[in-house]
């Protein structure tokens, strides 16, 4: 008999060939595909099975890998919640405890306490309003200001002052809580906010008494408002950033259990049920699930330092071959491209900065502010305390207003904390000096060089650092990389 047929058992002949051939072989790659070989060795470790069926001993080992990715996910993805509980947490240490209370810096932000990258040319004001508390809310921002209201994860909700509707000639805003269903009167602009609990930070141009001159009160009380407290925060020694470990989770567990589950997008509210984190039911892993939890903030935490750090977007890079980064990518406030949501940039930038605000995703020319920061030197090295860097900022930087450089803490990214409470240098100081061609030598190091004091910020040994560049009203320059800052130079011993 030939190889064109077989015999089958009727006696009648089948013919067979290249074609038959070809689908056999096709159907093995099929099954092949949809087959798990074993063992599969992946990063996680490796893992037997049976045809097809994990053995019990791999079975354990797969579910704490499972919980170890989730875990890994949750951080990344409810890092915005855990980052505004840790703030409030801080607040209240501070004891402000109630939406009335303003916490300002006067006369500006200063390294005291750990607070994500604040700058040190702004008086801040900031206070969280809990409108479970106090049903609709009113706000009345000072004239000439810069205000955000962020929703407890971190969302956009309204900009009041210059960037607002009543473009920084003062206006009265109402926000309403979840749900609300009243009346609403006439002569506000009025809000609605996902979450009861709202975070509002306040930037008067003219200072202190302009801070002062903000007015919170419920609208129940608008025919008579009470008060609003100012409580002076510049130099409290007090924590405001989330946690790297297990504990990262009992701070997200604390939004979960406060907020309406329709706060949270059913995504990342599934990744947190996955790990134990669910509406109605109090937080308590097994000792098992909670070391996990722990191991899987830390590799969290680690990879969102390679995102703030070293991103591999290549739209971070300020520009081609240049060291310094740019801390919003995407020019989406809501991290959003294409209808895709841009997981790394989100993470980047609440492990390393707070606002939510389209006027700091998008900055327009003389309006705003622009930022860029870097950790790296001239040659990629990592920025150490102990050694003295030059940074050369070329003639006429691209800022209507001012420019300054801010020096912060690499593990807390908070302003660096040395003997000057203020490490940082800015324009406006009418200190800083100028080169015979135009251009602006900064100097960073453990101590000034010879006579450059004034243009000078001091680093400390024992500890990294990373600088970040703000341009206040920023220029077509800066827009169209005409102008760009040097990087950072080692200078030998």
């Amino acid at each position: 008999m030939s190889d064109a047929s077989t015999e089958t058992s009727t006696g009648t002949s089948t013919e067979t060939g290249p074609a038959t051939s070809a689908v056999t072989d096709a159907l093995a790659a099929a099954v092949a595909a949809v087959s798990t070989p074993s063992p599969v060795d992946t990063p996680l470790g490796r893992f037997d099975l049976v045809d097809g069926v994990p053995t019990p001993e791999s079975v354990e080992r797969l579910y704490g890998s499972l919980d170890f990715l989730r875990g890994v996910e949750a951080f990344l993805s409810a890092m915005p919640g855990a980052s505004l509980v840790a703030m409030r947490r801080g607040f209240r240490e501070l004891g402000l405890l109630r939406s009335n209370q303003v916490g300002y810096t006067d006369p500006r932000a200063d390294s005291g306490g750990i607070f994500l990258t604040p700058n040190t040319a702004t008086t801040y004001g900031s206070l969280f309003v809990d409108l479970r508390e106090t049903g609709p809310l009113v706000i009345e921002p000072p004239k000439n200001s810069l205000c955000v209201v962020d929703d407890f994860w971190f969302r956009y909700v309204a900009d009041m002052g210059i960037a607002g509707p009543d473009r920084g000639e003062g206006g009265r805003y109402l926000f309403l809580p979840p749900g609300y269903d009243g009346e609403v009167p006439d002569g506000y602009f009025v809000y609605r906010t996902p979450t009861f609990t709202n975070w509002v930070v306040l930037r008067a141009l003219g200072g202190v008494p302009a801070m002062k001159e903000t007015r919170i009160y419920p609208l129940a009380d608008a025919g008579d408002p009470p008060p609003t407290e100012f409580v002076n925060i510049a130099g409290t020694r007090v924590n405001t950033v989330h946690a790297n470990d297990a504990s990262f989770f009992d701070e997200v567990a604390e939004i979960v259990a406060e907020e309406p589950t329709s706060a949270l997008d059913p995504e990342r509210a599934g990744l947190l049920r996955a790990v134990g984190i669910v509406p109605g039911r109090a937080f308590d892993p097994s000792p098992e699930l909670r070391a996990t939890l722990d191991t899987a903030a830390r590799a969290g935490a680690a990879i969102s330092r390679a995102l703030v750090y070293s991103p591999r977007d290549p739209e971070a890079r300020v520009a081609p071959g240049s060291s310094w980064l740019q801390a919003f990518l995407g020019g989406s406030y809501e991290f959003l491209a294409d209808g895709a949501r841009l997981l790394d940039a989100r993470a980047q930038f609440h492990f390393f900065a707070t606002v939510i605000t389209p006027a700091m995703a998008h900055a327009q020319v003389g309006a705003g502010s622009a930022y860029a920061y870097t950790a790296h030197d001239a040659q990629g090295r990592i920025l150490d305390g102990a050694r003295t860097y030059r940074l050369v900022l070329p003639p006429n930087p691209p800022a209507k207003n001012f420019w300054s450089v801010d020096l912060y803490d690499t593990q807390t990214r908070s302003l660096l904390q040395t003997d000057n409470p203020y490490p940082s240098l800015l324009s406006l100081s009418g200190t800083v000096a100028t080169e015979e061609d135009g251009s602006t030598v900064l100097w960073f190091g453990p101590e000034p060089p010879a006579g450059r004091e004034s243009n000078w910020v001091g680093t400390v040994p024992g500890r990294s650092w990373f600088p970040m560049l703000r341009l206040y009203g920023p220029l077509e320059p800066w827009f169209d990389r005409t102008w760009l800052p040097g990087d950072l130079e080692l200078v030998e011993d």
